[in-house]
């Protein structure tokens, strides 16, 4: 269904004067500003251990076909990087990125204005404050995670009006 969308060009990826057609992937189009921070249109969503972008897309929009539309809305190019992991993929991940999961990441500290704490990383090195937290390999991967698990997913009214507008912003030229 997505790249249905994607128009056709001519290719000659040999070089000797025998063109394709191939489907033209580099063609990309964006959500309209307007839209995108039109929060009547959206849902925060925290995906759950083993969520799968067409098993959200099953479950809300009624078909696995349109998890395109979640990837499309938060800016995933790469499922496998910029989707959470679910337990067994984030430890083997980890366990290949760190020789030691337990090892210090980084320091951060805490920033507070009125009601709001934020936390700083500061870096590697905490001589200059004595009292930083310690954030481990472990620790600084799982909050990745967290974050990653934090979507916004379109309101299932709005899927035949965004299809449509895609479909069409898609067919304004051929390059």
């Amino acid at each position: 269904m997505y790249f249905a969308n994607f128009p056709l060009i001519p290719y000659d990826s040999v070089g000797n004067g025998e063109f394709k057609l191939v489907t033209n992937l580099l063609r990309r189009v964006a959500i309209r500003s307007k839209v995108k921070t039109n929060t009547m249109l959206f849902d925060t969503y925290d995906v759950k251990e083993g969520e799968t972008p067409e098993i959200l897309a099953d479950k809300l929009y009624g078909s696995s076909e349109y998890h395109w539309i979640i990837l499309y809305c938060n800016n995933i190019t790469d499922r496998y990087h910029q989707w959470p992991k679910n337990q067994n993929q984030f430890l083997a991940y980890i366990n290949d990125k760190y020789s030691d999961v337990d090892a210090t990441h980084h320091y951060e500290i805490s920033q507070t204005s009125g009601d709001t704490t934020i936390k700083i990383n500061i870096g590697s090195d905490n001589t200059d404050y004595l009292n930083a937290t310690a954030i481990t390999n472990f620790e600084h991967e799982e909050e990745q995670q967290d974050e990653l698990r934090s979507i916004r997913l379109l309101n299932p009214s709005y899927i035949p009006i965004f299809v449509q507008e895609f479909e069409s912003i898609m067919n304004e030229s051929v390059v």
